[in-house]
């Protein structure tokens, strides 16, 4: 069965830095777009960041452009999120989505 794995949150203060892995089984992951998606307490689940297949194609969020990376290793079947110069805002669990599923989340706390 599909498998999406989540691990890499934590609590880091404002300006720090954390990175995410997904790790994928259960399915062809070279032929799966990957997507980051968070949610923050009282919100909505968001799009943070997409990939293509081969890695080229990659899309934002305007609230984290120019401070996250999403990245994909086809060997390994896993998706990273680079997170870097992090807000407060950014406090959320990050999901990791593709094939029609949902990992479990991983929690990312920022705060001093």
């Amino acid at each position: 069965q599909v498998q999406l794995v989540e691990s890499g949150g934590g609590l880091v203060q404002p300006g720090g830095s954390l990175r995410l892995s997904c790790a994928a089984s259960g399915f062809i992951f070279g032929n799966y777009g990957m997507n980051w998606y968070r949610q923050a307490p009282g919100k909505e689940r968001e799009l943070v960041a997409s990939v293509s297949i081969f890695g080229r194609s990659t899309t934002y969020a305007d609230s984290v452009k120019g401070r996250f990376t999403i990245s994909r290793d086809n060997a390994k079947s896993t998706v990273y999120l680079q997170m870097n110069s992090l807000k407060p805002e950014d406090t959320a669990v990050y999901y990791c989505y593709s094939a029609s599923h949902w990992g479990q989340g991983t929690q990312v706390t920022v705060s001093s």
